[in-house]
């Protein structure tokens, strides 16, 4: 396996007033040619979106998006007659298909709104738009990895609008979260893919809980998290906001994250098929 490193203050990003925003990737305003996309991964923004403010009706088409909620509350409305109100804990999957509208509002009075918006490329194109909802607790996600999202077909999926089951995605991408407390380790086995390939692609990040902070991302280990990933020969540590993209692997393959701060951080991790 292969790391490459990609601290939090590295990433595009932008201060709107009503919306503050990190990308991991090109996005809106910000062009980086490095990082265009990672597998089927597109977009990765980490936004804050402040009170009675939000994004207007605007359509997508051949994207697989999902909002992962942090904190806050967010308002959907869509042209398929969902309308919804997620809260921390909550994952919202839209598969645009041939084509969608919506909007994500934070109709809270006071209270800002984080979460992370994530889009995939789909696996078919000119699929029929679908709208899933999930809920996942601190207590699945405290020291343990929560299988959040995985590919259709993929066993524990169930396609139903809301269910217990794993978040549907027509995509080859699988995301996980964790709540890890200081002190503690997990070690994850890379899957095996549902066409039979071998070679994997990892991302891991860690939210950046600490707020907009456009400068170093704060790496006391008094104060933040301190997430350590090893995998084969090959390590690092990732402060909040920071990520680490991991090429190289294969299914079989263990990737282990330690929380070497005082804090505990939360992680999300994104497996998928190479191209």
């Amino acid at each position: 396996m292969q790391f490459r490193f990609r601290a939090s203050e590295d990433r595009g990003g932008a201060d709107h007033g009503w919306l503050k925003t990190f990308h991991t990737f090109s996005f809106a305003n910000y062009h980086d040619g490095e990082f265009e996309r990672f597998g089927a991964l597109r977009v990765i923004n980490e936004d804050r979106v402040a009170p009675r403010t939000g994004f207007p009706t605007h359509p997508h088409k051949e994207f697989e998006i999902f909002s992962y909620i942090i904190s806050g509350e967010l308002s959907h409305k869509d042209s398929m007659g969902n309308v919804e109100t997620m809260k921390r804990g909550d994952i919202q999957m839209t598969s645009g298909g041939t084509g969608i509208a919506h909007s994500e509002y934070n109709d809270h009075q006071n209270i800002q709104t984080h979460f992370l918006q994530i889009w995939a490329l789909p696996n078919k194109r000119g699929l029929k738009p679908t709208y899933y909802t999930r809920h996942f607790t601190d207590q699945d996600k405290q020291d343990k990895l929560a299988h959040v999202v995985a590919p259709v077909g993929y066993q524990g999926v169930t396609t139903e609008r809301e269910s217990k089951g794993l978040t549907p995605i027509n995509s080859p991408v699988h995301f996980f979260a964790t709540l890890l407390s200081p002190t503690k380790s997990l070690t994850h086995t890379l899957l095996s893919s549902l066409n039979g390939r071998q070679g994997k692609l990892f991302y891991i990040q860690v939210v950046q809980s600490s707020g907009f902070n456009t400068k170093s991302a704060a790496k006391d280990a008094q104060k933040t998290a301190l997430i350590k990933v090893t995998g084969g020969k090959e390590e690092t540590t990732l402060g909040e906001g920071d990520g680490v993209f991991i090429i190289g692997g294969k299914t079989g393959d263990e990737i282990t994250i330690e929380n070497l701060g005082k804090k505990a951080g939360e992680v999300v991790l994104f497996e998928m098929d190479e191209d």
